[in-house]
């Protein structure tokens, strides 16, 4: 295991629907090089995790929720898709408030798949490039972003990905960013 991420303190925000390889990968990623993981949600106890949006896929312990986080508590967050996921998220005033104040701190937020429908929630979209799952591009677009088809993109402190199958890619890029990051907490 390497140290690279030692010290370092990451969010990862996500609900009752979460893709549960998009929050696992990135979770295990941070953890191997160092770093701890916390996991938010909306509410305490676990939230239920999905396959391919559809096949449950067991539960994850919650941290803290995310009312009770505060956003210099953390170096990075990262939001997973999963299509309930971030359409329950979006819908949360103090998940939205998050994700904004988050994003504007400058410090890296990752989000992969639907992901980034809780940015354009936020409205921290607007001249950004990133890219996402297809059908929520059109969302990107009317929210203002430049959308590309690449397996990640880094547009200064957001890190976005299509799908699962861009998940390599997806995590050396949170770890590559946050390591070249000074620590903030």
């Amino acid at each position: 295991m390497s140290k690279e991420l030692q010290g370092r303190r990451v969010g990862i925000l996500a609900a009752d629907g979460v893709e549960r390889i998009e929050l696992e990968q990135p979770r295990t990623a941070v953890e191997n090089e160092g770093g701890h993981v916390e996991v938010l949600s909306l509410q305490e106890g676990e939230i239920q995790a999905r396959d391919h949006d559809l096949e449950p896929a067991g539960t994850f312990p919650v941290d803290r929720t995310v009312g009770a986080a505060r956003v210099d508590q953390f170096d990075a967050l990262i939001l997973p898709g999963g299509t309930v996921n971030p359409d329950k998220l979006r819908l949360d005033q103090t998940a939205v408030a998050f994700v904004g104040d988050f994003v504007r701190s400058g410090k890296p937020v990752a989000a992969i798949c639907h992901g980034p429908w809780t940015l354009v929630e936020a409205d921290v979209v607007r001249d950004r490039t990133l890219t996402s799952y297809p059908s929520i591009r059109t969302d990107l677009r009317n929210a203002g972003a430049t959308v590309v088809d690449r397996e990640v993109c880094i547009d200064g402190n957001l890190i976005t990905s299509r799908s699962p199958k861009d998940l390599p890619a997806f995590c050396e890029a949170i770890t590559e960013v946050l390591a070249s990051t000074p620590a903030q907490t």
